[in-house]
């Protein structure tokens, strides 16, 4: 690691650094990883949404989240799948259910709700070549989940941020439309795109930070969630295009909502996976390190399989 510390980032050393986090992140088969997270974030969508919605309902009111949602589902699945969705939370929020019902309904809300991440941690571990220690005890497990927990509540005050930025924005564009220049409305669109980039970084720092059993520096993570954040924002507008051109979804029917769903998520996850590729081996080469914490230890098979 000495070597390595000596070494400090330019621009010249980029191309090699994407090589080589293309290397790394096709060695560990991200469509495979990729696949697997989607089948659980279909499994966790209805119970997701519906503790989102009451979480930011809570301040901002349930029917204005859901609204907002349902237009962002639309824009990137289509009005078809923002349908049946609404239509899946309809029926997880249903009315006439007793005490005991009601509870076991929650319970399994949450736990489907922290699926997806749960298993997000598991792939993550992979990437950056660790496991989780086979002596650590079983409350392991419940520590996990109340962590995949704590994931969605960061989703749910990021959202909430994201909501009122965009109103504020919205209000000022209109201002602007009204009174001044033309080219200080397009500074307003900027503005939103940046702002969109800044939150949507965060949200993967966040997870490269506290999701995988590891010890990172945040300069590290800083600079991974970054490209992660710019190449998803890019890739989810051209997903948009292809869905919205294509509509792969009407092949399958009344099935076709969860084929978009799969294939949406699973092109976030390859855009995951390759930011957290690209953060480790920055880590790797610019001195900083990617080491397991108290509850893991390093997995031999995937560093080799990486290398």
């Amino acid at each position: 690691m000495s070597k390595a510390q000596q070494q400090t980032f330019s621009l010249k050393k980029l191309p090699g650094l994407l090589k080589d986090t293309y290397t790394s992140w096709m060695a560990h088969e991200p469509f495979r990883a990729s696949a697997v997270v989607a089948y659980y974030a279909v499994l966790s969508l209805p119970a997701l949404l519906v503790i989102i919605i009451n979480l930011v309902g809570a301040v901002w009111g349930q029917d204005i989240v859901q609204g907002k949602l349902t237009q962002e589902i639309s824009t990137a699945l289509g009005q078809d799948a923002a349908a049946s969705i609404q239509g899946m939370i309809a029926e997880t929020q249903g009315s006439g259910k007793n005490t005991l019902s009601t509870i076991i309904g929650l319970g399994v809300l949450l736990f489907a709700a922290t699926g997806v991440f749960y298993h997000l941690k598991i792939s993550l571990n992979t990437v950056w070549r660790i496991a989780p220690d086979p002596k650590a005890p079983i409350k392991k497990i419940v520590v996990d989940r109340v962590l995949s927990f704590a994931f969605i509540l960061a989703i749910g005050f990021l959202l909430l941020i994201s909501f009122m930025v965009t109103a504020a924005i919205s209000i000022l564009s209109d201002f602007i439309r009204d009174a001044l220049p033309n080219i200080l409305l397009y500074l307003a669109y900027g503005l939103d795109f940046l702002l969109s980039i800044g939150i949507i970084s965060v949200l993967f720092g966040l997870m490269f930070k506290y999701l995988p059993d590891a010890k990172i520096k945040w300069r590290s993570v800083r600079i991974g969630a970054v490209l992660t954040a710019v190449l998803f924002v890019v890739g989810k507008s051209a997903l948009g295009f292809y869905f919205g051109q294509a509509e792969p979804g009407s092949t399958y029917g009344a099935a076709g909502t969860i084929v978009l769903v799969l294939l949406w998520v699973s092109y976030s996850c390859l855009i995951l996976f390759f930011g957290a590729e690209f953060t480790y081996s920055y880590a790797e080469t610019f001195g900083h390190g990617v080491e397991p914490n108290k509850k893991a230890v390093v997995n031999e098979q995937a560093k080799i399989k990486g290398q």
